[in-house]
């Protein structure tokens, strides 16, 4: 088992992220993922400063799609991070947030032959291959090649599909390392795994990475560390398909307020209608014992790492300390 930390850095400073990062790598955390939104701070600065504050964290974007960053622009910037870091970078990579693409007037057609196509090419640019055209649908590259960048060699750049549907999943356990699976729930990953162990059985594949991304909330108190769990639980219930809040018995009429509510901005709302049902659901919110617990169960269901994303706790300097005495 192996456990990674999620950052945001959008309501977090960059100073802010690497101080927490450094934090989490005292405390024995080996992965830290920064996510990537056009609107907040960009995570790749953001690694630069935390791959020359740390020495043994691995860090990656959790994550990039082939969208809004080319196959040859990712692979550029993984070989440079990853001599910046001396070989701790990892890429994490997934189709794309459909809900924010249309805002930047992307239309993502064929989200998954886009990835799949994306991953092939960043492997052969870090392989130092020189790209001839093949007839790929999106990126046939034509001559390019990395000819100013350290590479990282016969090791590669480990990539981390991020997937919950199963053609992702599916397309993760063949090409992938590892997958990010936002997920914070052992039902969930019964689901999941068994989708991405056939895919790796087809190619002979061995050594899977599953990264369980969770909504992390501990604190000593259980009802704070729940608490702020609570508009996390809300977006995520809200965001959900009907099949994924039924398989968790979630109230699809709170869901219905907690959406209207959401795009009012009303989150007094909000946070009146999320129940412990959702709490439960979608994150892993407790004292140390309640989240060691769900930390164990999603072990037992086949994850091989443990995540701690947003929001980590209501106090992220005693949160890190408590998932680092308690939990790692």
């Amino acid at each position: 088992m192996s456990y990674g930390i999620e950052f945001v850095p959008g309501n977090l400073s960059v100073k802010q992220v690497v101080t927490y990062c450094k934090l989490a790598e005292s405390k024995d955390i080996d992965f830290a993922w920064i996510t990537n939104h056009y609107n907040n701070r960009h995570c790749y600065p953001t690694l630069a400063a935390i791959a020359q504050a740390t020495t043994t964290l691995k860090m990656g974007p959790g994550i990039m799609n082939s969208f809004t960053d080319t196959p040859a622009a990712m692979a550029s910037f993984a070989c440079t991070l990853d001599e910046i870091s001396d070989g701790r970078a990892v890429l994490g990579i997934g189709p794309g947030d459909l809900s924010t693409l249309p805002k930047l007037a992307i239309n993502p057609e064929k989200p998954v032959a886009r990835l799949e196509e994306a991953i092939v090419q960043i492997r052969k640019l870090v392989a130092g291959e020189e790209i001839k055209k093949s007839g790929m649908q999106f990126f046939d590259y034509d001559g390019a090649k990395l000819t100013g960048v350290k590479l990282p060699g016969k090791k590669g750049i480990p990539i981390y599909v991020g997937a919950q549907g199963p053609k992702v999943l599916d397309l993760a356990g063949r090409i992938g390392d590892g997958a990010l699976i936002n997920a914070s729930n052992p039902k969930d990953f019964e689901i999941a795994i068994p989708i991405i162990k056939a895919a790796c059985d087809k190619v002979g594949k061995k050594g899977f990475d599953v990264g369980a991304y969770t909504a992390m909330s501990i604190d000593m108190n259980e009802k704070k560390a729940r608490n702020a769990a609570k508009i996390v639980a809300a977006f995520i219930a809200a965001g959900s398909p009907p099949e994924i809040n039924n398989r968790h018995g979630v109230d699809l009429n709170k869901v219905a307020i907690l959406k209207d509510a959401i795009a009012r901005f009303d989150f007094k709302t909000v946070g009146e209608n999320v129940d412990d049902t959702m709490i439960d659901a979608f994150t892993i919110a407790g004292n140390p014992d309640t989240v060691r617990q769900k930390c164990e169960d999603l072990t037992k269901a086949g994850v091989t790492q443990i995540i701690f994303g947003s929001p980590i706790g209501p106090d992220i300097t005693n949160s890190i300390r408590l998932l680092g005495k308690y939990v790692v």
